[in-house]
Protein backbone atom coordinates (compact mmCIF):
# COMPACT_ATOMS: atom_id res chain seq x y z
CA UNK A 1 0.00 0.00 0.00
CA UNK A 2 1.56 3.42 -0.58
CA UNK A 3 2.31 5.55 1.87
CA UNK A 4 0.27 8.68 2.70
CA UNK A 5 1.54 11.48 1.67
CA UNK A 6 2.36 15.28 3.73
CA UNK A 7 0.60 17.88 1.75
CA UNK A 8 2.33 20.95 2.46
CA UNK A 9 1.69 24.39 1.16
CA UNK A 10 2.71 28.33 2.51
CA UNK A 11 -0.29 28.40 4.95
CA UNK A 12 -0.93 24.89 6.45
CA UNK A 13 -0.12 21.30 6.26
CA UNK A 14 -2.44 18.53 5.52
CA UNK A 15 -2.12 15.14 7.30
CA UNK A 16 -4.88 12.63 6.95
CA UNK A 17 -7.10 12.19 9.84
CA UNK A 18 -5.98 9.30 12.13
CA UNK A 19 -9.55 8.39 12.08
CA UNK A 20 -9.03 6.50 8.89
CA UNK A 21 -6.22 4.92 10.34
CA UNK A 22 -8.16 3.86 13.91
CA UNK A 23 -10.98 2.70 10.98
CA UNK A 24 -9.20 0.37 9.26
CA UNK A 25 -7.46 -1.77 12.12
CA UNK A 26 -10.82 -1.29 14.52
CA UNK A 27 -12.52 -4.50 15.24
CA UNK A 28 -15.77 -2.93 14.27
CA UNK A 29 -14.06 -3.69 10.88
CA UNK A 30 -13.67 -7.45 11.51
CA UNK A 31 -17.16 -7.39 12.47
CA UNK A 32 -19.02 -5.84 9.92
CA UNK A 33 -17.07 -8.37 7.72
CA UNK A 34 -17.70 -11.55 9.50
CA UNK A 35 -21.35 -11.27 10.47
CA UNK A 36 -23.20 -13.41 8.42
CA UNK A 37 -25.64 -11.49 5.89
CA UNK A 38 -28.92 -13.79 6.62
CA UNK A 39 -28.46 -11.80 10.21
CA UNK A 40 -28.28 -8.67 8.68
CA UNK A 41 -30.78 -9.54 6.29
CA UNK A 42 -33.74 -11.30 8.05
CA UNK A 43 -33.13 -11.22 12.01
CA UNK A 44 -36.16 -9.36 13.91
CA UNK A 45 -34.20 -9.29 16.92
CA UNK A 46 -30.75 -8.39 16.72
CA UNK A 47 -28.24 -10.56 18.65
CA UNK A 48 -25.96 -8.85 21.42
CA UNK A 49 -22.93 -8.90 18.97
CA UNK A 50 -24.68 -6.76 17.06
CA UNK A 51 -26.11 -4.52 19.65
CA UNK A 52 -22.28 -4.35 20.59
CA UNK A 53 -21.31 -3.46 16.60
CA UNK A 54 -24.14 -0.64 17.12
CA UNK A 55 -22.03 0.90 20.38
CA UNK A 56 -18.83 0.56 19.33
CA UNK A 57 -20.01 2.55 15.83
CA UNK A 58 -21.61 5.26 17.17
CA UNK A 59 -18.42 5.54 20.10
CA UNK A 60 -15.79 5.58 17.05
CA UNK A 61 -17.91 7.92 15.21
CA UNK A 62 -18.13 10.35 18.12
CA UNK A 63 -14.35 9.80 18.45
CA UNK A 64 -13.61 10.73 14.67
CA UNK A 65 -15.60 13.58 15.07
CA UNK A 66 -13.61 15.01 18.33
CA UNK A 67 -10.15 14.46 16.60
CA UNK A 68 -11.53 16.06 13.25
CA UNK A 69 -12.49 18.72 15.54
CA UNK A 70 -9.29 18.55 16.88
CA UNK A 71 -7.75 18.90 13.88
CA UNK A 72 -9.41 21.73 12.16
CA UNK A 73 -8.79 23.96 15.46
CA UNK A 74 -5.21 23.03 15.82
CA UNK A 75 -4.65 24.19 11.60
CA UNK A 76 -6.72 27.05 12.23
CA UNK A 77 -6.32 29.02 15.16
CA UNK A 78 -8.56 31.86 16.49
CA UNK A 79 -7.35 34.97 15.55
CA UNK A 80 -7.15 38.31 16.55
CA UNK A 81 -10.57 40.15 15.17
CA UNK A 82 -9.23 41.36 11.84
CA UNK A 83 -11.39 41.75 8.63
CA UNK A 84 -8.79 40.11 6.71
CA UNK A 85 -7.86 36.64 7.10
CA UNK A 86 -4.06 35.14 6.37
CA UNK A 87 -1.55 33.22 7.49
CA UNK A 88 -0.75 33.09 11.55
CA UNK A 89 2.78 32.62 12.43
CA UNK A 90 4.36 32.64 15.75
CA UNK A 91 6.36 34.09 18.28
CA UNK A 92 8.28 31.43 20.76
CA UNK A 93 6.40 31.30 23.77
CA UNK A 94 8.46 32.96 26.90
CA UNK A 95 9.68 30.13 28.36
CA UNK A 96 10.85 28.11 25.18
CA UNK A 97 14.32 26.72 25.36
CA UNK A 98 16.01 28.69 21.79
CA UNK A 99 18.92 30.37 21.53
CA UNK A 100 18.34 33.63 19.64
CA UNK A 101 20.93 33.28 16.87
CA UNK A 102 18.22 29.98 15.97
CA UNK A 103 15.63 32.50 15.18
CA UNK A 104 17.62 34.59 12.32
CA UNK A 105 15.39 35.02 9.00
CA UNK A 106 17.74 33.31 5.93
CA UNK A 107 17.02 35.02 2.87
CA UNK A 108 13.34 33.55 1.22
CA UNK A 109 10.59 34.96 0.77
CA UNK A 110 8.10 35.90 1.88
CA UNK A 111 9.30 37.17 5.27
CA UNK A 112 8.05 35.40 8.42
CA UNK A 113 7.78 38.25 10.61
CA UNK A 114 7.39 35.60 13.99
CA UNK A 115 11.00 34.62 12.76
CA UNK A 116 12.05 38.13 12.41
CA UNK A 117 11.82 39.55 15.85
CA UNK A 118 14.28 40.19 17.92
CA UNK A 119 13.64 37.87 20.70
CA UNK A 120 15.24 37.12 24.34
CA UNK A 121 16.59 33.89 25.67
CA UNK A 122 13.75 32.40 27.79
CA UNK A 123 13.09 33.52 31.54
CA UNK A 124 14.12 30.99 34.26
CA UNK A 125 11.97 29.17 36.11
CA UNK A 126 11.40 30.05 39.52
CA UNK A 127 13.55 28.12 42.00
CA UNK A 128 12.16 26.42 45.36
CA UNK A 129 15.07 27.27 47.30
CA UNK A 130 14.09 30.74 47.20
CA UNK A 131 12.62 33.03 49.76
CA UNK A 132 8.99 33.98 49.18
CA UNK A 133 10.12 37.56 48.55
CA UNK A 134 12.82 36.33 46.06
CA UNK A 135 10.52 34.47 44.36
CA UNK A 136 8.33 37.19 43.78
CA UNK A 137 11.54 39.47 42.71
CA UNK A 138 12.38 36.77 39.80
CA UNK A 139 8.82 36.12 39.10
CA UNK A 140 7.27 36.65 35.46
CA UNK A 141 4.08 38.81 34.61
CA UNK A 142 1.54 37.06 32.78
CA UNK A 143 0.64 39.64 29.92
CA UNK A 144 -3.08 39.19 30.52
CA UNK A 145 -3.15 37.56 27.93
CA UNK A 146 -1.43 39.80 25.17
CA UNK A 147 0.32 39.42 22.26
CA UNK A 148 1.54 40.45 19.27
CA UNK A 149 -1.27 41.50 16.70
CA UNK A 150 0.51 42.96 13.62
CA UNK A 151 -2.70 42.80 11.47
CA UNK A 152 -2.54 45.45 8.79
CA UNK A 153 -5.85 46.11 7.21
CA UNK A 154 -7.34 46.09 3.43
CA UNK A 155 -7.06 49.38 2.64
CA UNK A 156 -3.52 49.13 3.89
CA UNK A 157 -2.49 46.42 2.29
CA UNK A 158 -3.69 47.92 -1.67
CA UNK A 159 -1.76 50.97 -1.14
CA UNK A 160 1.23 48.74 -0.71
CA UNK A 161 1.03 47.17 -3.47
CA UNK A 162 1.80 50.39 -5.39
CA UNK A 163 3.91 51.78 -2.75
CA UNK A 164 6.22 49.01 -2.34
CA UNK A 165 7.50 49.18 -6.30
CA UNK A 166 8.11 53.11 -6.08
CA UNK A 167 11.17 54.68 -7.93
CA UNK A 168 10.64 58.50 -8.84
CA UNK A 169 10.18 59.36 -5.61
CA UNK A 170 12.88 59.22 -2.97
CA UNK A 171 12.91 60.39 0.91
CA UNK A 172 16.37 60.26 2.13
CA UNK A 173 16.75 61.35 6.06
CA UNK A 174 19.89 61.88 8.25
CA UNK A 175 19.71 60.54 12.09
CA UNK A 176 21.48 61.91 15.22
CA UNK A 177 22.45 61.09 18.51
CA UNK A 178 23.35 57.68 20.72
CA UNK A 179 21.96 54.39 19.23
CA UNK A 180 18.48 54.64 20.82
CA UNK A 181 17.63 57.59 19.58
CA UNK A 182 18.77 56.47 16.16
CA UNK A 183 16.84 54.12 16.50
CA UNK A 184 13.73 56.11 16.77
CA UNK A 185 14.43 58.27 14.19
CA UNK A 186 14.79 55.26 11.46
CA UNK A 187 11.20 54.23 12.44
CA UNK A 188 9.93 57.27 12.13
CA UNK A 189 11.41 57.96 8.84
CA UNK A 190 9.95 54.45 7.57
CA UNK A 191 6.96 55.91 8.38
CA UNK A 192 7.28 59.23 6.50
CA UNK A 193 8.31 57.27 3.41
CA UNK A 194 5.07 55.67 3.62
CA UNK A 195 2.87 58.76 4.99
CA UNK A 196 4.80 60.46 1.52
CA UNK A 197 4.74 57.15 -0.66
CA UNK A 198 7.89 57.34 -1.25
CA UNK A 199 11.05 55.09 -1.66
CA UNK A 200 13.31 55.16 1.47
CA UNK A 201 17.28 55.21 0.86
CA UNK A 202 19.00 53.65 3.55
CA UNK A 203 19.05 56.54 6.58
CA UNK A 204 22.61 58.09 6.92
CA UNK A 205 23.65 58.10 10.72
CA UNK A 206 25.05 61.32 11.17
CA UNK A 207 28.53 61.46 12.81
CA UNK A 208 28.28 62.27 16.72
CA UNK A 209 29.83 65.20 17.47
CA UNK A 210 30.46 63.81 21.58
CA UNK A 211 31.28 60.53 21.15
CA UNK A 212 33.02 60.67 17.80
CA UNK A 213 31.57 57.66 16.34
CA UNK A 214 31.40 56.94 12.58
CA UNK A 215 29.76 53.93 12.23
CA UNK A 216 26.81 53.66 8.91
CA UNK A 217 23.68 51.68 9.31
CA UNK A 218 24.88 49.06 7.78
CA UNK A 219 28.02 48.90 10.59
CA UNK A 220 25.26 48.29 13.00
CA UNK A 221 21.84 47.22 11.60
CA UNK A 222 21.71 44.14 9.31
CA UNK A 223 20.77 46.18 5.61
CA UNK A 224 19.38 42.87 4.06
CA UNK A 225 16.91 42.27 6.84
CA UNK A 226 16.06 45.58 7.06
CA UNK A 227 15.02 46.11 3.29
CA UNK A 228 13.28 42.79 3.17
CA UNK A 229 10.97 42.79 6.17
CA UNK A 230 9.54 46.23 5.12
CA UNK A 231 9.43 44.85 1.46
CA UNK A 232 5.51 44.85 1.40
CA UNK A 233 6.05 48.32 3.33
CA UNK A 234 8.10 50.81 1.43
CA UNK A 235 10.82 49.94 -0.81
CA UNK A 236 14.56 50.68 1.02
CA UNK A 237 17.51 51.12 -1.78
CA UNK A 238 20.83 51.65 -0.62
CA UNK A 239 21.62 54.73 -2.65
CA UNK A 240 19.90 57.43 -4.85
CA UNK A 241 19.56 55.81 -8.67
CA UNK A 242 21.83 58.16 -10.89
CA UNK A 243 18.80 59.29 -12.17
CA UNK A 244 18.53 61.69 -9.50
CA UNK A 245 21.93 62.61 -8.83
CA UNK A 246 21.48 65.84 -10.38
CA UNK A 247 18.75 66.87 -8.07
CA UNK A 248 19.06 70.11 -5.69
CA UNK A 249 16.72 69.14 -2.49
CA UNK A 250 17.46 71.47 0.18
CA UNK A 251 17.98 69.90 3.55
CA UNK A 252 14.68 70.45 5.95
CA UNK A 253 15.67 70.71 9.05
CA UNK A 254 13.23 72.31 11.07
CA UNK A 255 10.30 70.69 11.80
CA UNK A 256 7.87 71.33 14.78
CA UNK A 257 6.51 69.14 17.40
CA UNK A 258 3.93 66.54 16.66
CA UNK A 259 3.55 66.51 12.92
CA UNK A 260 0.28 64.82 11.43
CA UNK A 261 0.66 62.83 8.54
CA UNK A 262 -1.87 65.42 6.89
CA UNK A 263 1.06 68.40 7.79
CA UNK A 264 3.60 66.30 6.38
CA UNK A 265 2.24 65.66 3.06
CA UNK A 266 1.41 69.73 2.82
CA UNK A 267 4.46 70.64 3.73
CA UNK A 268 6.63 68.23 1.39
CA UNK A 269 4.36 66.46 -0.99
CA UNK A 270 5.05 69.24 -3.65
CA UNK A 271 8.74 69.24 -3.36
CA UNK A 272 9.29 65.77 -3.29
CA UNK A 273 7.36 65.42 -6.30
CA UNK A 274 9.20 68.04 -8.05
CA UNK A 275 12.76 66.79 -7.48
CA UNK A 276 11.93 63.36 -7.10
CA UNK A 277 14.13 63.51 -3.51
CA UNK A 278 13.37 65.32 -0.80
CA UNK A 279 16.37 64.96 2.53
CA UNK A 280 15.06 65.63 6.55
CA UNK A 281 17.40 66.17 8.88
CA UNK A 282 16.55 66.68 12.57
CA UNK A 283 13.07 64.76 12.75
CA UNK A 284 13.63 63.38 16.52
CA UNK A 285 10.56 63.04 18.61
CA UNK A 286 8.87 65.33 15.74
CA UNK A 287 6.34 63.05 14.14
CA UNK A 288 2.86 62.18 16.21
CA UNK A 289 2.67 59.45 18.37
CA UNK A 290 -0.88 59.51 18.06
CA UNK A 291 -1.00 58.34 13.97
CA UNK A 292 -3.56 56.18 12.23
CA UNK A 293 -3.77 52.65 13.94
CA UNK A 294 -1.57 50.66 10.50
CA UNK A 295 0.83 53.75 11.15
CA UNK A 296 1.07 52.69 14.54
CA UNK A 297 1.54 49.46 13.75
CA UNK A 298 3.92 49.76 11.16
CA UNK A 299 6.11 51.84 13.64
CA UNK A 300 6.10 48.26 15.28
CA UNK A 301 6.91 46.34 12.98
CA UNK A 302 10.04 48.60 12.47
CA UNK A 303 10.92 48.77 16.11
CA UNK A 304 10.93 44.95 16.80
CA UNK A 305 11.28 43.17 13.61
CA UNK A 306 13.13 44.97 10.94
CA UNK A 307 15.89 46.66 13.24
CA UNK A 308 17.75 43.94 13.78
CA UNK A 309 21.62 43.97 14.75
CA UNK A 310 23.89 43.37 12.51
CA UNK A 311 25.40 40.11 11.97
CA UNK A 312 28.98 40.49 13.97
CA UNK A 313 27.58 42.40 17.01
CA UNK A 314 24.69 40.18 17.29
CA UNK A 315 26.22 37.19 17.34
CA UNK A 316 28.69 38.83 20.27
CA UNK A 317 25.55 40.14 22.44
CA UNK A 318 24.07 36.78 22.03
CA UNK A 319 27.36 34.99 23.69
CA UNK A 320 27.62 37.47 26.16
CA UNK A 321 23.58 36.73 27.55
CA UNK A 322 24.18 33.06 27.18
CA UNK A 323 27.02 33.51 29.40
CA UNK A 324 24.97 35.46 31.83
CA UNK A 325 22.10 33.22 31.59
CA UNK A 326 23.83 30.14 32.14
CA UNK A 327 24.84 30.58 35.80
CA UNK A 328 21.31 31.28 36.22
CA UNK A 329 18.91 34.35 36.63
CA UNK A 330 20.03 37.87 36.30
CA UNK A 331 19.38 41.91 36.58
CA UNK A 332 20.05 43.99 33.85
CA UNK A 333 20.62 47.82 35.00
CA UNK A 334 20.52 50.85 32.93
CA UNK A 335 22.25 53.41 35.43
CA UNK A 336 22.67 56.64 33.66
CA UNK A 337 25.87 57.73 35.60
CA UNK A 338 27.66 59.36 33.13
CA UNK A 339 29.23 63.05 32.84
CA UNK A 340 26.96 64.88 30.33
CA UNK A 341 23.75 63.03 32.05
CA UNK A 342 24.60 64.49 35.75
CA UNK A 343 25.30 67.86 33.36
CA UNK A 344 22.12 67.71 31.32
CA UNK A 345 19.71 67.38 34.27
CA UNK A 346 20.78 69.60 36.23
CA UNK A 347 21.27 67.30 38.96
CA UNK A 348 24.02 66.50 42.15
CA UNK A 349 26.18 63.42 42.09
CA UNK A 350 25.95 61.94 45.50
CA UNK A 351 29.63 61.57 45.41
CA UNK A 352 30.55 64.55 47.57
CA UNK A 353 31.35 68.57 46.61
CA UNK A 354 34.47 67.76 44.85
CA UNK A 355 32.46 66.19 42.30
CA UNK A 356 29.27 68.03 42.15
CA UNK A 357 31.58 71.36 41.71
CA UNK A 358 33.06 70.10 38.38
CA UNK A 359 29.53 69.63 36.97
CA UNK A 360 28.34 73.08 37.99
CA UNK A 361 31.42 74.74 36.48
CA UNK A 362 30.53 72.24 33.37
CA UNK A 363 26.82 73.17 33.66
CA UNK A 364 27.57 77.31 33.90
CA UNK A 365 30.14 77.32 31.46
CA UNK A 366 27.69 75.89 28.46
CA UNK A 367 24.12 76.49 29.96
CA UNK A 368 22.76 75.46 26.68
CA UNK A 369 23.03 71.57 27.84
CA UNK A 370 20.51 72.13 30.61
CA UNK A 371 17.25 70.60 29.26
CA UNK A 372 14.41 72.03 30.02
CA UNK A 373 12.62 73.53 33.22
CA UNK A 374 15.70 75.73 33.53
CA UNK A 375 13.89 78.00 37.01
CA UNK A 376 13.76 74.61 38.83
CA UNK A 377 16.53 74.28 41.96
CA UNK A 378 18.31 70.56 42.78
CA UNK A 379 15.81 70.24 45.31
CA UNK A 380 13.16 70.74 43.49
CA UNK A 381 14.15 68.82 40.45
CA UNK A 382 15.15 65.78 42.70
CA UNK A 383 11.62 65.68 44.17
CA UNK A 384 9.94 66.03 40.74
CA UNK A 385 11.52 62.93 39.35
CA UNK A 386 13.30 64.37 37.59
CA UNK A 387 17.34 62.99 38.85
CA UNK A 388 19.03 59.83 38.00
CA UNK A 389 19.22 57.37 40.95
CA UNK A 390 22.58 57.24 42.00
CA UNK A 391 24.34 53.67 42.35
CA UNK A 392 22.97 53.41 46.12
CA UNK A 393 19.52 54.50 45.58
CA UNK A 394 19.66 51.85 43.22
CA UNK A 395 20.74 49.11 45.40
CA UNK A 396 18.06 49.91 48.39
CA UNK A 397 15.26 49.77 45.94
CA UNK A 398 16.46 46.36 44.58
CA UNK A 399 16.74 45.17 48.29
CA UNK A 400 14.01 46.43 49.12
CA UNK A 401 11.97 44.59 46.29
CA UNK A 402 13.39 41.37 46.98
CA UNK A 403 16.69 40.97 45.14
CA UNK A 404 18.95 38.16 46.69
CA UNK A 405 22.52 39.71 47.62
CA UNK A 406 23.89 36.32 45.42
CA UNK A 407 22.10 37.71 42.04
CA UNK A 408 24.37 38.81 39.21
CA UNK A 409 23.86 41.99 37.69
CA UNK A 410 24.68 43.33 34.50
CA UNK A 411 25.50 46.69 34.12
CA UNK A 412 24.52 48.63 30.99
CA UNK A 413 25.45 52.32 30.40
CA UNK A 414 28.86 54.10 29.96
CA UNK A 415 32.05 54.80 32.35
CA UNK A 416 30.03 56.22 35.23
CA UNK A 417 31.31 60.26 36.22
CA UNK A 418 33.23 59.23 39.77
CA UNK A 419 34.68 55.55 38.25
CA UNK A 420 34.87 53.16 40.97
CA UNK A 421 33.32 55.23 43.62
CA UNK A 422 30.42 56.05 41.54
CA UNK A 423 29.76 52.26 41.94
CA UNK A 424 30.89 51.73 45.35
CA UNK A 425 27.32 51.49 47.57
CA UNK A 426 25.83 49.36 44.45
CA UNK A 427 28.86 46.86 44.09
CA UNK A 428 28.90 46.39 48.16
CA UNK A 429 25.62 45.02 48.16
CA UNK A 430 25.37 43.18 45.25
CA UNK A 431 29.26 41.93 44.81
CA UNK A 432 27.90 39.68 41.44
CA UNK A 433 28.31 43.60 39.02
CA UNK A 434 29.36 42.62 35.64
CA UNK A 435 30.00 44.24 32.15
CA UNK A 436 30.67 43.92 29.07
CA UNK A 437 34.45 44.22 29.03
CA UNK A 438 34.08 41.33 31.84
CA UNK A 439 31.92 39.01 29.77
CA UNK A 440 34.50 39.64 26.64
CA UNK A 441 37.21 37.18 26.22
CA UNK A 442 40.47 38.43 24.43
CA UNK A 443 39.95 40.40 21.36
CA UNK A 444 36.31 39.95 20.83
CA UNK A 445 35.62 43.38 22.05
CA UNK A 446 38.57 45.29 19.93
CA UNK A 447 36.34 45.89 16.77
CA UNK A 448 33.93 48.44 18.55
CA UNK A 449 36.22 50.36 20.76
CA UNK A 450 36.05 53.04 19.09
CA UNK A 451 32.07 52.79 18.38
CA UNK A 452 29.70 53.62 21.21
CA UNK A 453 26.89 52.39 18.97
CA UNK A 454 27.82 48.84 18.71
CA UNK A 455 29.15 49.27 22.55
CA UNK A 456 24.98 50.19 23.06
CA UNK A 457 24.12 47.15 21.21
CA UNK A 458 25.77 45.11 22.64
CA UNK A 459 24.26 46.22 26.53
CA UNK A 460 20.61 46.10 24.72
CA UNK A 461 21.23 42.77 23.61
CA UNK A 462 22.55 41.20 26.97
CA UNK A 463 19.80 43.56 28.64
CA UNK A 464 16.96 42.05 26.81
CA UNK A 465 17.67 38.56 27.78
CA UNK A 466 17.68 39.87 31.73
CA UNK A 467 15.22 38.17 34.05
CA UNK A 468 14.65 42.00 35.41
CA UNK A 469 15.67 44.88 33.85
CA UNK A 470 15.55 48.17 36.30
CA UNK A 471 16.75 51.59 34.46
CA UNK A 472 18.26 54.44 37.03
CA UNK A 473 16.82 57.08 34.99
CA UNK A 474 14.06 57.14 31.96
CA UNK A 475 15.49 57.72 28.50
CA UNK A 476 15.52 56.04 24.87
CA UNK A 477 17.20 52.80 25.93
CA UNK A 478 14.11 52.58 28.59
CA UNK A 479 11.69 53.17 26.56
CA UNK A 480 12.90 50.79 24.25
CA UNK A 481 13.60 48.47 26.48
CA UNK A 482 9.83 48.60 28.33
CA UNK A 483 8.37 47.96 24.40
CA UNK A 484 10.60 45.51 23.47
CA UNK A 485 9.91 43.44 26.54
CA UNK A 486 6.09 43.59 26.61
CA UNK A 487 6.44 42.81 22.91
CA UNK A 488 8.19 39.12 23.20
CA UNK A 489 6.80 38.14 26.14
CA UNK A 490 6.39 40.53 28.68
CA UNK A 491 9.63 39.86 30.30
CA UNK A 492 10.02 41.60 33.67
CA UNK A 493 10.71 45.76 33.88
CA UNK A 494 10.87 47.81 36.74
CA UNK A 495 10.14 51.45 36.09
CA UNK A 496 10.97 53.30 39.34
CA UNK A 497 8.62 55.97 40.53
CA UNK A 498 11.15 58.36 41.72
CA UNK A 499 8.64 60.83 42.45
CA UNK A 500 6.84 58.62 45.24
CA UNK A 501 10.40 57.06 46.32
CA UNK A 502 12.60 59.72 46.85
CA UNK A 503 10.79 61.13 50.37
CA UNK A 504 11.11 57.52 51.43
CA UNK A 505 14.71 57.34 50.89
CA UNK A 506 15.72 60.45 52.85
CA UNK A 507 12.73 59.48 55.79
CA UNK A 508 15.60 58.37 58.49
CA UNK A 509 13.01 57.79 60.63
CA UNK A 510 11.80 54.57 58.48
CA UNK A 511 12.21 51.41 59.56
CA UNK A 512 13.94 48.77 56.83
CA UNK A 513 10.76 46.64 57.25
CA UNK A 514 8.66 49.57 56.54
CA UNK A 515 10.73 50.91 53.88
CA UNK A 516 10.83 47.86 51.76
CA UNK A 517 6.75 47.27 52.24
CA UNK A 518 6.53 50.68 51.07
CA UNK A 519 9.00 50.14 47.92
CA UNK A 520 6.83 46.87 46.68
CA UNK A 521 3.81 48.50 47.34
CA UNK A 522 4.90 51.93 44.96
CA UNK A 523 5.88 49.16 42.11
CA UNK A 524 3.69 46.29 42.12
CA UNK A 525 1.87 47.97 39.09
CA UNK A 526 5.50 48.55 37.42
CA UNK A 527 6.64 44.94 37.04
CA UNK A 528 5.99 43.81 33.60
CA UNK A 529 2.29 43.97 33.61
CA UNK A 530 1.08 45.70 29.99
CA UNK A 531 0.32 49.10 30.14
CA UNK A 532 -1.73 50.62 27.68
CA UNK A 533 -1.71 53.09 25.49
CA UNK A 534 -4.68 54.49 25.88
CA UNK A 535 -6.54 57.71 24.23
CA UNK A 536 -6.11 59.61 27.56
CA UNK A 537 -2.51 59.06 27.28
CA UNK A 538 -2.03 59.36 23.62
CA UNK A 539 1.30 61.27 23.82
CA UNK A 540 2.56 58.05 24.71
CA UNK A 541 5.01 56.32 22.28
CA UNK A 542 3.91 53.22 20.56
CA UNK A 543 6.98 51.91 20.89
CA UNK A 544 7.10 51.79 25.02
CA UNK A 545 3.64 50.91 25.10
CA UNK A 546 2.62 48.55 22.34
CA UNK A 547 -0.71 47.38 24.00
CA UNK A 548 -3.41 47.51 22.20
CA UNK A 549 -1.95 49.01 18.83
CA UNK A 550 1.18 45.92 18.21
CA UNK A 551 -0.63 43.75 21.18
CA UNK A 552 -4.21 41.85 21.67
CA UNK A 553 -5.53 40.37 24.06
CA UNK A 554 -5.54 36.52 22.61
CA UNK A 555 -6.67 32.98 24.36
CA UNK A 556 -4.16 30.82 21.73
CA UNK A 557 -2.08 31.74 19.81
CA UNK A 558 -1.00 35.25 18.37
CA UNK A 559 -1.44 36.69 14.95
CA UNK A 560 1.55 38.69 12.87
CA UNK A 561 0.93 39.53 9.60
CA UNK A 562 3.26 40.81 7.08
Amino acid sequence: MARPRNIKNSFITVIPSPLFTLLRVSPLTSLLNKTPRSHRLCSSSPPRSSLLMIFLLILVSFLGLSLLRLVFVSQNPVPCPSPLTSFPTLLPPPNSHLSLASLSTKNQEPVVLSRSATVPLPAHAVSRNMTKEEAEFWAQPDGEGYRPCLDFSTLYRKASAKISKEKHRFLVVVVSGGLNQQKNQIVDAVVIARILEAALVVPVLEINQIWKDESEFSDIFDVDHFKRTLQADVRVVSSLPSTHLSSKPTINTRMPLNVSPLWIRTKFLTELNKEGVLILKGIDSKLSKNLPLDLQKLRCKVAFHALRFAAPIQELGDRFARRMWIEGPYIALHLRLEKDVWVRTGCLTGLGPKYDDIIRKIRESQPRLLTGRLNMTYTQRRLAGLCPLNALEVARLLKALGAPRTARVYRAGGEPFGGAKALQALVGEFPNVVTKEMLAREGELSPYVNRPSAMAALDYIVSLSSDVFLPSHGGNMARAMQGHRAYVGHRKFVKPDKREMIPFFEDASISEAEFRSIMRKLHSGYQGQPEKRTNKRSTRDVIAYPVPECMCRHSNRPLIRS
